[in-house]
């Protein structure tokens, strides 16, 4: 009994054959693209077709990044990329890993070419790059004497620098014998006054640009003396010319702005700077004259006579100083002086009170002890022959003795003698 497959299981085995094909995993298709829509995810959808057949095709936003062109209706392009099935709607399709312009492909690869060979011989190198003048009064321009270039460099520059001077060299910039008329117009230019040449045009494609990728252009931008600012085509628009030109512009709206000054930014720089000057002279100035100032008062108390005076005033001073000092001191010495004085008369009464006190005690007591008081009490005094006697060993019998009593004294002879004993 013969087998029976499911929608899903056929749409698979045929995608599987698909796959392993080695042309349709790998396989350039020029056509018309039709039915272009961009998806909000970043996808691109569209449709490929000739004058007999289609094929539905899409770019994931993962590939986008090759484009270096908008996708429109109409556009004959090439696609590159693999042949696969969409399983759930049983469709085969392209899937896109890059699209470029029809014909455009073999000059890409030329311009990819060329591009290498002039980095090697180091034609874009940065210290080969001329400085574009700040203040030019002169500009020329390389390009076709009609179109939205022209009028966008000459309507810019004019808005920016009013008395700026453009120079044209009407140029043929596309088709046959353009890069010859392009290198014209620059050999031609380097020769006036100019201080500046813009070369370009509008944008286009790459067959429209490609009089700006030929070798002889590029050259004769390389060997220009006078600095050359490259605007060809729009902002995605990168040619050889731009690599080797001094600087690259987006647009030839933008070349004429790197070119030119703005002349009343320029005006008003030079007011403000003027301003700033003005300011700092006169602060320089007023610094000057305070330092005079300085100096003067210096020198003048420096003077001989300044110097003189101050020296006799500073004298004058200390001996007022001094005197003042003296004078305290005498003041004090003085006061110290009267208090010792009373402190001393003070410490003599005392101690002549003392000394009085003293004598009245021992005369009191000299008088007790005198021998008038002695006798005054009853007692006697004995001497013989002018001295007091003590003791009976003194005296012998019939010794004449002199008793000397209160109120007088007593002569007498000695008629005997008794030792007084003790009990």
């Amino acid at each position: 009994m013969q087998k029976v497959y499911s929608v899903t299981q056929v749409n698979s085995y045929i995608r599987g054959i698909i796959e392993d094909d080695l042309i349709l995993s790998e396989i350039q298709m020029k056509g018309e693209l039709s039915n272009v829509k961009y998806h909000s995810s970043g996808h691109i959808y569209f449709t490929l077709k000739d004058s007999r057949s289609s094929m539905p095709g899409v770019m994931f936003a993962s590939e986008t990044y090759t484009l270096d062109f908008h996708l429109e209706e109409g556009q004959s392009v090439v696609v590159t990329g693999k042949i696969g099935v969409y399983e759930r709607d049983g469709r085969y399709q392209i899937y896109a890993k890059k699209i470029s312009r029809e014909g455009a492909g073999l000059l890409y690869e030329k311009y990819e070419k060329l591009k290498k060979e002039l980095e090697e011989m180091g034609m874009f190198d940065a210290m080969y790059k001329q400085p574009i003048p700040q203040f030019a009064k002169m500009i020329g321009v390389v390009t076709a004497p009609t179109g939205a270039a022209v009028r966008d460099i000459i309507n810019v520059s004019t808005r920016r620098n009013p008395h700026i001077q453009i120079l044209l060299y009407p140029a043929k910039v596309q088709g046959e014998g353009s890069a010859e008329s392009v290198v014209r117009g620059i050999k031609t230019l380097e020769k006036t006054e100019v201080d500046t040449i813009i070369v370009g045009r509008g944008g286009g494609s790459i067959e429209d640009l490609w009089a700006f990728n030929e070798e002889i252009v590029a050259r004769a931008i390389f060997e220009c003396t006078k600095p050359v600012i490259s605007a060809v085509g729009h902002e995605t628009d990168t040619t050889i010319a731009d690599w080797v030109a001094d600087r690259r512009a987006p647009t030839p709206s933008a070349a004429a702005e790197l070119a030119v000054c703005d002349y009343e930014a320029v005006i008003n720089a030079l007011e403000v700077y003027a301003d700033r000057l003005g300011s700092r002279i006169d602060h320089s100035i007023a610094e000057a004259r305070r330092k005079c100032s300085e100096f003067e008062l210096k020198l003048k108390n420096r003077s001989p006579e300044n110097s003189f005076d101050a020296k006799k005033e500073r004298l004058e001073n200390v001996k007022n100083r001094l005197m003042n000092i003296m004078e305290r001191r005498l003041r004090d010495a003085s006061q110290r002086c009267d208090i010792y004085a009373d402190q001393l008369e003070n410490l003599m009464k005392l101690k002549l009170e003392r000394c009085k006190a003293m004598l009245n005690e021992r005369k009191v007591r000299l008088e007790a002890l005198s021998p008038e008081a002695t006798l005054g009490r009853g007692y006697s005094f004995v001497e013989r022959n002018g001295k007091p006697l003590s003791s009976i060993k003194q005296v012998r019998e019939n010794d004449e003795l002199t008793v000397y009593l209160k109120d007088g004294k007593v002569f007498s002879n000695v008629t005997g003698k008794e030792k007084r004993t003790d009990d």
